[in-house]
């Protein structure tokens, strides 16, 4: 057995989604208040919410006491937790999943994750509230221009653009 110079670090209980025991990301209790009705909302935010990002999970927000929200009290569609387009990924400037896959196809690349970071570095947008995870979007758009196949939105034809010219041929 091989030992690691640095000791595995374990969630507190309380970090671990009650229901797929994943670990959640932190979130606001103004990412909360953006993402799910008033009463729903008030029952989280005092219980140190987080957010579920495992995408077969129906829980959205948990909180340190137990409590649950599930994706369906959502005011909008969560990208992390949809499958079919529209998926969305830039809650700020409204990209989804399909637009990145589509430029993708049209150019061979996605400016997408530019023009997004354009926006951030002139102040314009606020991640921490409109997306459900209380994250910046730049890391999924630009791992979505990246693998387009890998979202299981993604069409037939991107998926073999995706995985080169040799496959494309062969699967016609």
């Amino acid at each position: 057995m091989t030992e690691s110079c640095c000791p595995a670090i374990e969630s507190p209980p309380e970090a671990l989604c009650p229901r797929c025991g994943a670990e959640g990301r932190p979130v606001s209790g103004r990412t909360v208040s953006a993402h799910v009705r008033g009463e729903v909302a008030a029952g989280l935010l005092g219980a140190r919410p987080r957010f579920c990002g495992s995408r077969d999970c129906p829980v959205l927000y948990y909180g340190s006491d137990g409590r649950l929200v599930e994706k369906d009290a959502s005011l909008a569609r969560v990208g992390a937790k949809e499958t079919a387009d529209p998926v969305p990924l830039c809650y700020c400037f409204d990209y989804t999943a399909g637009d990145v896959r589509d430029e993708v196809v049209r150019t061979g690349r996605s400016a997408i994750a530019d023009r997004i970071a354009a926006e951030v570095k002139a102040g314009r947008c606020a991640c921490e509230v409109k997306n459900p995870s209380g994250a910046c979007c730049l890391g999924e758009v630009r791992r979505c221009a990246r693998e387009p196949s890998r979202n299981p939105a993604t069409p037939a034809r991107a998926r073999r653009l995706d995985s080169g010219p040799e496959r494309e041929e062969s699967e016609s």
